[in-house]
């Protein structure tokens, strides 16, 4: 009798299902009368894998399917880690490549629930980008975010919360970004991989994320690491695991690596991981995107992350900046619909806070504000003056002291402070009001100047607000120092007379009509870096002074298509190659 493949599946199917039975009963039997019933389960599965196996050559049923098999539940716990955590693996600047090549495809891609095919621009964040104000970035375009959940630390292997990962996926949510996480993988095991995917499903549950949950390890090829000695495919197994997990509890998987790690299958087994998930490489260019179209990358990718040096409005830290080749026509519901807790935002996010108690006082008077930044003169809560006194109670590396005043905590710029309670100030920083002549007289900026709450450019915690060209404010007083007082929203304030003028139609001469985005950073240059009057190399008579590495200046512009920043230098704007600055750690 002929019998084809169906009809020999269907008996040989009844007959291991027969075959099952029989194996089962036995096995109760042992259990039973010899104490085994400890095996009995695991006894049963191996049976049921057994029977369950293909005859040799004979294809697997659903062969092209990508869903993973239903993975066991962990239940785990974090702690949150210090914003200055040095077991933190992941450094504070992504990698960086040079290289040039083929354009991208997407084409493989597997679109997940409403997603669309559209191009969408968003950036990603940890702890390093400080406290952000979403609304600013999401008003200035910015339309998702990838955000740092959290880490498994270098040595120790702990996994740990990244301390600004709740306010950011409530911020951005609220700001009505669509989010996605990541998550900064030191797996060394399989196991390990899906205890750290477990911890972080279970962290997000309460929140929409509708974009991918990612896949981050870095820094391997480091004998500091604990996973240094990992052969790439072990590193790609714990991805997997990592991954499938993430994807059996109904989220969007993603793998982010370097283009110099991902391109030929160099460190990572890149062929079996683009096969099964979507893929975020890092690389890039000297000019970005979108100038430089497309990544170099010749591998299928989902995201090109082109810069970690972007600026974005309500961003205080330079920042990654990543296109996306998909995008998504509503955001997902949270797998858990318990309100989360709200946070409040870390004022103190990267000051490395040293808590000390101690009482000083002001060397002159200076302004006290209930956050560490002199970005906005709103923040201003009240004035120290000489010999009036305050309890400090922290100390940052970055320049700022915390203080307790009136029961009130504040802050204020640590050089301005002393704990010799009896100094005096020196008569150079009282500036009596005879020095001003009377006058009343609208005036306007020539380019740009700052407006200070006292006659002195030595501290940028004196700046309240800035002065452009075509905006007036009433002069009052004209002084023999060079400064000008001038009332601005009914307060006192000044300026340096040389940048003001009467002539409220007043042309720059040689205007510089490059657009910046706006920044109030402290920066320091690399190495010895010349500063100019306008953002040109062109003639050396534009240098106005030049600054080198540990002085520090203030950045109020960037323009990432020329490559120039603009700066604050004693109350004049200057101009000075983007390249040769750094941010103030």
């Amino acid at each position: 009798m002929r019998y084809n493949k169906k009809h020999v599946a269907v008996v040989a199917g009844a007959g291991a299902g027969i075959l099952l039975v029989l194996i089962l009963v036995v096995i109760l039997v042992r259990s039973v009368f010899f104490g085994e019933e400890k095996d009995t389960e695991v006894a049963a599965v191996q049976v049921l894998e057994e029977t369950q196996k293909p005859e040799e050559g004979e294809p697997l049923e659903d062969a092209d399917s990508e869903t993973p098999a239903e993975t066991e539940d962990f239940h785990v716990a974090a702690d949150v880690a210090e914003m200055d955590d040095e077991e933190d693996p992941q450094e504070a600047e992504s990698m960086n490549e040079d290289g040039a090549g083929a354009a991208s495809d997407i084409s493989a891609v597997i679109k997940g629930a409403n997603e669309t095919g559209e191009v969408s621009y968003g950036i990603d964040v940890a702890k390093w980008q400080g406290t952000i104000d979403w609304q600013q970035a999401a008003d200035s375009g910015v339309e998702f975010a990838i955000i740092r959940v959290g880490y498994r630390t270098q040595k120790t292997g702990i996994i740990m919360e990244d301390p600004l990962a709740k306010y950011n996926m409530q911020q951005a949510k609220e700001a009505g970004l669509q989010l996605g996480v990541y998550f900064f993988s030191t797996a060394v095991t399989e196991e390990e991989a899906k205890e750290e995917a477990a911890w972080v499903t279970g962290f997000i549950a309460q929140y929409p994320i509708t974009y991918p949950v990612v896949y981050n390890c870095e820094g391997f090829q480091s004998s500091e690491s604990r996973q240094y000695g990992l052969d790439k495919s072990a590193r790609s197994d714990c991805a997997i695991a990592f991954l499938d997990y993430v994807q059996s509890k109904g989220y969007t998987p993603m793998f982010y690596a370097a283009k110099n790690e991902m391109q030929g299958n160099t460190l990572w087994d890149t062929d079996r991981l683009t096969s099964r998930y979507k893929i975020w490489v890092s690389q890039y260019p000297d000019v970005p995107y979108p100038q430089t179209v497309s990544s170099s990358y010749s591998g299928t990718h989902a995201m090109w992350q082109y810069t970690s040096q972007g600026t974005v409005p309500g961003v205080p830290k330079g920042v990654d900046m990543n296109v996306a080749y998909f995008s998504y026509s509503q955001a997902a519901e949270a797998v858990d619909d318990t309100p989360y807790e709200a946070v409040e935002a870390d004022p103190e996010a990267l000051l490395n806070m040293t808590e000390v108690n101690e009482q000083v006082t002001a060397k002159i008077e200076i302004n006290l504000r209930s956050v560490p930044s002199t970005a906005s003169g709103d923040t201003i809560v009240g004035k120290l003056k000489n010999k009036e006194t305050a309890t400090r109670t922290g100390i940052s590396s970055s320049g700022w002291s915390r203080l307790e005043y009136n029961g009130q905590k504040v802050y204020a710029v640590s050089n301005y402070l002393t704990t010799e309670l009896d100094y005096e100030a020196p008569a150079s920083a009282v500036q009596p009001a005879s020095i001003y002549q009377p006058v009343n007289e609208a005036v306007t900026a020539k380019k740009v100047t700052n407006l200070r709450s006292a006659a002195s450019s030595s501290s940028d915690d004196t700046i309240v607000a800035v002065l452009h060209n075509g905006e007036t404010v009433t002069r009052t007083g004209v002084g023999s120092n060079g400064w000008s007082q001038v009332d601005y929203n009914g307060q006192t304030l000044y300026a340096i007379s040389s940048y003001l003028t009467t002539d409220l139609g007043y042309v720059q001469t040689s205007p510089d009509t490059s657009v910046y985005t706006d920044v109030n950073e402290q920066v320091t240059p690399k190495i010895e870096c010349n500063l100019r009057t306008e953002p040109s190399t062109a003639n050396e008579g534009t240098v106005v002074a030049t600054i080198r590495n540990g002085d520090v200046v203030t950045r109020t512009g960037i323009n990432g298509n020329t490559g120039w920043s603009r700066l604050d230098y004693n109350g004049q704007t200057v101009y000075a190659v983007s390249s040769y600055l750094t941010p103030v750690q």
